[in-house]
């Protein structure tokens, strides 16, 4: 008699190998075999894998399900990496506070008040000269998102420097 885990483990063996061939056409060979082990498991510790009928095509569902959950984690990861990037060269670019104007310490400390989102909006439209929606495409963001974003950082600036 098989335990469950000596079953899950035949299982496994008989389609590992076409299973991260398959992976590897999904997401590459280099995430291919994770892929398909946290799939594998997945599928295992499901209650209702002991019923699955067809335990092979369950398995390549699961592989499908779990590659689709990664290209969309690395999406969202390249799309924060690349925001973050943005941010980085725009704060490196930033025109330095000289001595001609006080009001330019006042217009920093505005500018800091605003969210990260906001400022890297802001410095990519005046301080870059690009348009909406080249700033949408260079921080991953809708258009919409960015006349939003430009919208609310106007209305607070006006509102820190009316203060001062």
């Amino acid at each position: 008699m098989m335990t469950a885990v000596s079953e899950a483990s035949d299982v496994y063996r008989r389609h590992a190998d076409e299973l991260v061939r398959y992976a590897t056409a999904l997401v590459g060979p280099a995430e291919a075999p994770d892929v398909v082990v946290d799939a594998a498991l997945a599928a295992f510790r499901s209650p209702g894998w002991p019923a699955v009928g067809n335990q092979r095509a369950y398995l390549y569902r699961a592989v499908l399900n779990r590659a689709l959950s990664v290209r969309r984690s690395d999406g969202r990861r390249a799309a924060r990496e690349a925001r973050v990037a943005a941010l980085d060269a725009a704060e490196r670019r930033a025109p330095a506070v000289g001595a001609a104007a006080v009001s330019s310490v006042d217009a920093q400390r505005a500018l800091a008040a605003l969210s990260a989102q906001q400022r890297a909006v802001i410095y990519l439209t005046y301080w870059d000269d690009q348009t909406p929606a080249q700033v949408a495409a260079m921080l991953g963001v809708g258009e919409g998102t960015v006349r939003k974003q430009l919208a609310r950082a106007r209305e607070q600036l006006r509102r820190i420097l009316d203060e001062h």
